[in-house]
């Protein structure tokens, strides 16, 4: 079973996904921000670094998903493949921030990588509006996050609803999680395991 949690910088869904792995007791598998070595430089000069840190997430992302389908075992992964090309990179193009000429090679490789990969069992998408993003993205005080303008994050709230629209790899849950504390209220985190067993009626 594998199962992803996706949404904008700040939805909640590395804690959501370390929440559900404890749950299930399953794995999780996070995205390497920790140990990027191009995420700062990236938010200091985004059209210097831009293509560097999209082709960084990308193998990172397949490596993930060729690890994930190999080991057989049950996995929460944090953010998807799709995403980087999707949401990250073309926002990044829009914003002449990402040249056309990178762009073009960048897809090139992402459609390459996608044919040998297969979709999540379940698509979790965190749905949430910009001024919940940013009282998170606060509170978590990362230094390399301090830069991130309000434009930015609507471009790429805009990015994700159009993405998910169109989503037809397979089985999404969508989950408005503005009115939610899955941390701090138990109740919270017992709606979303009902939705999700729900939604994979029969897999558990």
């Amino acid at each position: 079973m594998h199962i992803a949690v996706t949404g904008n910088i700040g939805a909640g869904k590395t804690t959501l996904t370390t929440m559900l792995a404890k749950h299930y007791g399953w794995q999780a598998q996070f995205e390497d921000v920790d140990h990027n070595p191009y995420l700062e430089d990236f938010y200091a000069d985004m059209s210097k670094w831009s293509f560097a840190l999209q082709i960084y997430f990308l193998g990172s992302r397949f490596r993930q998903v060729k690890e994930i389908r190999e080991s057989g075992k049950n996995i929460i992964q944090d953010r998807t493949i799709y995403e980087d090309a999707y949401i990250f990179a073309e926002n990044l193009n829009d914003m002449k921030l990402l040249s056309d000429r990178d762009y073009k090679n960048y897809l090139s490789l992402f459609s390459l990588m996608t044919s040998f990969v297969s979709a999540p069992d379940l698509l979790i998408y965190l749905k949430s509006d910009v001024p919940n993003l940013v009282k998170k993205i606060y509170k978590r005080g990362r230094d390399y996050e301090a830069s991130i303008s309000i434009d930015y994050l609507s471009k790429l709230n805009q990015k994700y609803e159009s993405w998910i629209k169109g989503y037809k790899e397979g089985k999404l849950l969508i989950i408005e999680v503005d009115e939610l504390d899955f941390v701090e209220r138990p109740e919270d985190f017992g709606l979303i395991l009902e939705r999700i067993e729900t939604e994979l009626h029969g897999l558990f």
